[in-house]
């Protein structure tokens, strides 16, 4: 038996369109997932804290647990790794009405993807699938910060 600490800021309770990074550390391996608030399934956007606790819900029943399913996929068990989240956010607050949730969401979807191809490209094993979204979709101005934020954020515990 061990005892375990769990410490947080209460902005990650916050809902909203956030993005996030969870790095997971597997003995000598780091894999890092690319995500993002707020999708296509309701017009509410989660926070971050609860966003992760879906992504490693364990239960047969838990269908949002990709982060779960990608270190399964990786012969990794996840009780046996260590996590680092990081997160941006919120960029926008939940919207009202579906148009407006949708032209957010795919805003915040174009970072996501954006982000995961360009951490990639530094050299890190990202997992998940990220789609470009289709259309007309602005790149949101803050996003050379935000992907700034990020890298910092991981860089400084890489080692």
């Amino acid at each position: 038996m061990r005892t375990h600490q769990i410490r947080f800021e209460g902005a990650l309770l916050e809902r909203g369109f956030w993005v996030y990074v969870c790095r997971v550390r597997h003995k000598d391996q780091n894999l890092l997932y690319v995500g993002r608030t707020g999708d296509s399934s309701s017009l509410h956007a989660a926070a971050p804290f609860t966003r992760l606790a879906r992504h490693l819900d364990s239960l047969p029943s838990a269908s949002a647990n990709m982060l779960l399913r990608h270190l399964w996929n990786h012969g990794h068990d996840p009780c046996l790794c260590s996590y680092l989240l990081v997160t941006v956010g919120p960029l926008y607050p939940e919207q009202q009405g579906r148009q407006d949730h949708q032209r957010i969401r795919d805003r915040v979807a174009l970072i996501e993807a954006k982000l995961a191809q360009e951490l990639g490209n530094d050299g890190y094993e990202v997992v998940g699938n990220h789609h470009f979204p289709k259309g007309n979709v602005i790149l949101d101005r803050r996003y050379k910060i935000i992907l700034r934020s990020i890298w910092a954020a991981l860089k400084d515990r890489r080692k």
